[in-house]
Formats: structure tokens, sequence, C-alpha cells
């Protein structure tokens, strides 16, 4: 119920059709559009195609356009195309002050842009956020960074009520930041302390009574904060170790992937103190410790835990490489509404086996779809978390970045290597077809007028009846 009424009420200058970020409004990966196709090809059910720099950004809709972000050479772009044909309107450079570290299954192209329905908001973690109008018109640009995050950036800004939302989490410094969308100045910046690396977005839940609240996602916790001011509100403790993906919000439960590796054991291992660890190793007692004072014992632990890369191992450092050993891989299921600490009060249920490395659940048909990578599907009942079915897609055994999407009682899986299953939209699904692009798939899919808009390494398409 909550959902259809945000697909109209998101905002007078956006549209029903319209997907306006992410996932499409809220992040929830749905539509109500009718007539899509099963199958796609080449040459089946292709409207169109249109060449593209590589990006691993996904499509957003918004009026006539449809935007992009893209990495052509060392250059940062913003691509505007036309809904209907798939002509590029236009094409706007960003600054490019540093190039930052990334993992080389990201791309330096890889957050969505977000739309008002006015201007089109654009984030490159080797410059910060440029504010374009539809015609291609800078309106504003706010650098930001440089970022501690080796991994590179993946959150998305998302466009809520008049501000622009952006989750910058890193190793050190995460922050939580509210701009004003037509100036683009701040309006309020919420220190993350809490979390380290990240990559999700945040969602929105609006309250039947009270004030609207974002959930964030982040390394070992999900934290609530009010839209209007940022304040911390409520926290949920119990994630894993860098958090992806957007979470999924119906009536008053929020829905959390939670994967990283080693946080599957059953029984977490045992981890020291600081202040053992001290005692046993602090040879010039500076309450530090260096990879001499360690040796072997610790010869690898400094290349993902020494978080401010100053080559010794600080109180800091610590306590997040205990968290990150404790860490609970799970899905999970959190009744909104709580104030301060609600792990114990408000987790409803936990799931802990076959999760999505990066894809976001999906809310649709009555379950909760996953999809894991070695194309696991699993469909879970979304008011207890038990499985209804689990099973392996046919010619998808690679890895799964893109996030479900569902519409027309149909759920669209595609994997690394661009093989789109599509499913019947039921906790007992079953597969209705299965096609394939030879290309490399990362993008999500965005769903608007009858047709699937599909991004691979090296173009666009528009499949469509």
């Amino acid at each position: 119920m909550q959902l259809i009424t945000l697909m109209f009420c998101v905002s007078a200058l956006l549209c029903a059709a319209d997907w306006p970020q992410f996932r499409g409004i809220n992040g929830h990966g749905t539509s109500l559009e009718k007539k899509l196709p099963s199958e796609i090809g080449v040459d089946k059910n292709v409207v169109w195609r249109t060449p593209l720099p590589p990006g691993h950004s996904s499509p957003i809709l918004v009026g006539k356009h449809i935007f992009v972000t893209a990495v052509e050479g060392e250059t940062l772009l913003t691509i505007a195309m036309d809904r209907a044909s798939g002509r590029i309107l236009w094409r706007r450079q960003a600054p490019r002050p540093r190039q930052e570290s990334f993992q080389k299954t990201n791309n330096a192209a890889a957050p969505s842009p977000a739309s008002d329905g006015q201007r089109v908001f654009v984030f490159f973690g080797d410059f910060g956020l440029l504010a374009y109008g539809l015609d291609g018109e800078e309106r504003w640009r706010l650098p930001l960074g440089p970022f501690n995050n080796v991994n590179g950036h993946g959150s998305s800004p998302v466009v809520i009520d008049g501000m622009v939302i952006l989750i910058c989490d890193q190793d050190t410094g995460s922050y939580l930041l509210a701009l004003d969308a037509v100036t683009g100045k701040v309006k309020w910046k919420t220190e993350r302390a809490e979390v380290t690396r990240g990559y999700s977005n945040p969602g929105l839940w609006r309250p039947k009574s009270g004030p609207a609240e974002l959930v964030v996602p982040g390394a070992y916790q999900t934290i609530g904060y009010a839209l209007e001011t940022g304040e911390k509100l409520w926290w949920a403790r119990g994630m894993a170790w860098q958090l992806k993906g957007v979470p999924v919000i119906d009536g008053d439960v929020a829905y959390i992937n939670s994967w990283e590796t080693g946080g599957d054991t059953v029984t977490p291992p045992e981890t020291p103190t600081f202040q053992e660890m001290l005692t046993k190793y602090d040879a010039d007692k500076d309450g530090t410790l260096t990879p001499e004072e360690t040796g072997a014992d610790l010869k690898n632990w400094y290349i993902n835990n020494d978080l401010n890369f100053n080559k010794r191992i600080e109180e800091r450092d610590w306590l997040f490489w205990r968290l990150h050993r404790s860490a609970q891989n799970s899905v999970l299921g959190i009744r909104l509404g709580g104030r301060g600490d609600v792990t114990d009060s408000h987790v409803l249920w936990r799931y802990r086996k076959a999760q999505p490395n990066v894809p976001s659940p999906l809310l649709y048909g009555g379950a909760l779809f996953l999809v894991k990578d070695g194309g696991i599907a699993t469909t879970l009942d979304p008011k207890t978390g038990e499985v209804i079915k689990q099973a392996r897609l046919p010619q998808a055994l690679e890895r799964f970045w893109s996030s479900p999407v569902g519409a027309d009682g149909k759920v669209y899986m595609l994997s690394e290597a661009c093989k789109l299953n599509v499913l019947k939209a039921a906790g007992e699904w079953e597969v209705l077809a299965t096609s394939s692009l030879d290309d490399e798939c990362f993008a999500t899919p965005a769903i608007a007028d009858g047709r699937i808009y599909l991004r691979t390494r090296s173009a666009l398409y528009a499949f469509g009846k």
C-alpha cells in the first residue's frame, strides 16, 4: 500500500513513470509498468541501443531524459539521453583533481545520479557533488574529499523534500550530508564515527505521525536519523562490515542485507582487547603497536586494518578489528519507530544463509527476493524471514552486482556476464525466461514506459515489446 502511494506522491515535479534514483523511488526497485518483455537480446525486443563509455552507475529516468555517469579515458562524464530514442542530448565533464584508488571491480563512475525533476545530481569520489539543470547547465558544485576508502565509492545521492542526501562512509571521518537541492548549501552534516567504509544508500521512512526518518545502513550497525536535522535517533547492531545497497522499507519495517567476508561463522572467534595486545607487544610503552613490535604474528594485519595508514595499531584500529571479527552476516527485518539501541527490541528476525554480497533485497509479489553470487536465488517470508524457496538460476554461475527489480508480475535478475533470468514474482517462484547479452553488467536496470533500460559496459539498451 505504502509503495503505491509513494509512486504517485514522491514530488510535484516527478511523475509516477519516472525512476529518479538508484532502484527507483525510495530504492524499492519496483514499478507499476505492464507488458514488459521477458526475453531480451542484441536483436530481440530492442527498441534502441546507444553506445556509452564505461561506468557502473545505473540509469535514472526523469521526464524526457535518461541520465548516467561514465569514465572516458581519464575524464568523468555526466551524460543526458533522450528517453524515447536513446539519442545523446549533452555530455558534461566533471573536475578530477585526484584519482583515488578503488577495487578493480569498482569504477570511478559507480554512484548513480538522482533527480528532483528539475535538476540532476551526480557524485564522483574523485571530486564531489555537481548539480545540472535538465538542459545541462551547471547549477552548483561542492568539492568533497579526498576520501579514505580503499575500494572507491559506491554510495549514490538521493533527493528528499528539497534536500540532496549523501552517505560518505570511509575508514576515517565518515559522515552523512544534507544539502539544499536548489543552492547546494549545506543544511546539516552528521559525523558517523561509529562506522568505517561502506557503500550504501539511505532509505526514507515516513511514520503515520511524527517527522520523517532516514534509515542508513553502515559497517556493523544501521542507524536512524531525523531527516530535517540529521539527529541520531536509534541504531541496531549486529551488521556485517562494508554494507552495500539500499534498505527496503515497507510500512514500518526495514529489510536490510548485511554481508561481508568473515561474517559467516556461527560462533565469532575470541579477539584480545587492545590492552591485552599492548601488554603482550608494546615494547616501547607508547600505547600503540608497530609492525616491528608485532612481527610475524600480525604480518598482514596492517593492509586492511591500519585505518589511517600511519603504520601503527591504535586503539580505534583494534576496536574496529574486533567488531569485524565479531560481525554476523545476516538479512534483517527491523521494526522502525524505536529510540536508542533497538537491537534487542526491534530486530524482528535474521536470516544468515545464502546471502547476496552487493545486490539489495527486493520486496515484490509477497516475498523478499535475494540473489547470491553463483546464481543462488532465494525468497523469504517478509514476516518471519523463513525460506520459501531457494534454487540455482540457469546459466548464471558468476557474480551478481546488479540488484533485482520487479514489475508486471516478474522479477529481473542480471548477472555480471549479462545473463538475465526473469522469475515469476511469487514466493514459490519459477524461471520464466533466460536471456544473454555478450558483455559485462554491473548497473541495475530501470523500468518505465513499458521498457527495461539496461546498461552494459559498452551501451545502454531499451528493451520493450
